[in-house]
């Protein structure tokens, strides 16, 4: 309104048409450049999701092929499972290194997911098989409560990143010694996915920001877990595009992240 007002004063009445014409044009220039200033930002928020989530993949090539330096006489059928998770992980990487050098094609609206029916009791086997380099260090451990015939329709690779940051978050912060519960099950026509660790109990003003990009609970917290502060801002953004729910709980020493996704989408 203060545009129009501002061109009105330049131009006589009978311009009036005109001044608001110009006034308009005016407008829709600012909105277009606010929209490139946006599009800019998505695209530097994609880049660094990106790059945190290299480390989850790299992390466990780290740890299985420690293990198999240390244990030169590992029998062979383990030597040889935890080579083949060693190399599924490192083909991981290549691929998010892949997707890092593609994603300043697009912005957030434009990435689409690529959905199919998921086996998702597999895809939990499979993530705790995965962390158990990562859990053992400080001895703890993941137990699955989960039926065989559980599964969702979504993005497998997404959906793969979000249990992944929630478990890497979880065993970051777990007590040494503790047993990290994952729990799936369906309950109407959603499927609910939770992760409990025993760790130190979130005060609720930080929980409330847990999901916000960039966010850290502390110095102490960030430093042991190494990370930027973008894993649970990611799996809210892929649960999101999901159609899905996440929310997070912490009292007595135990905290609880919990997804809600369509079965159906």
């Amino acid at each position: 309104m203060k545009q129009e007002s501002e061109s009105s004063d330049m131009f006589p009445q009978e311009y009036a048409e005109i001044a608001a014409q110009m006034a308009e044009i005016r407008t829709a220039m600012l909105r277009s450049e606010q929209a490139l200033r946006n599009e800019a930002a998505q695209k530097n928020d994609l880049v660094t999701y990106l790059a945190h989530d290299l480390k989850t993949p790299l992390t466990s090539v780290i740890g299985y092929l420690s293990l198999l330096d240390e244990a030169p006489d590992m029998p062979p059928e383990q030597k040889a499972k935890y080579t083949h998770i060693a190399l599924d992980k490192a083909n991981r990487l290549e691929r998010l290194v892949n997707e890092f050098f593609e994603i300043t094609r697009y912005n957030l609206q434009q990435i689409t997911l690529e959905q199919e029916q998921i086996d998702l009791y597999y895809m939990l086997v499979q993530m705790v098989d995965e962390f158990y380099p990562i859990l053992s260090a400080k001895g703890n451990t993941a137990v699955l409560h989960a039926d065989e015939d559980l599964s969702v329709c979504g993005d497998p690779m997404k959906l793969a990143r979000v249990f992944n940051n929630i478990l890497k978050n979880a065993a970051a912060y777990s007590f040494p010694n503790s047993e990290i519960i994952i729990s799936a099950e369906k309950k109407d026509k959603q499927m609910v996915i939770s992760f409990e660790n025993q760790g130190p109990t979130i005060p609720e003003e930080k929980l409330s920001k847990i999901f916000e990009r960039f966010y850290r609970m502390d110095e102490a917290r960030s430093s042991n877990a190494g990370g930027a502060g973008l894993g649970l801002a990611i799996a809210k953004e892929i649960v999101t595009l999901h159609h899905g729910t996440i929310t997070a709980e912490s009292h007595e020493n135990a905290t609880v992240f919990t997804v809600s996704l369509p079965i159906t989408n």
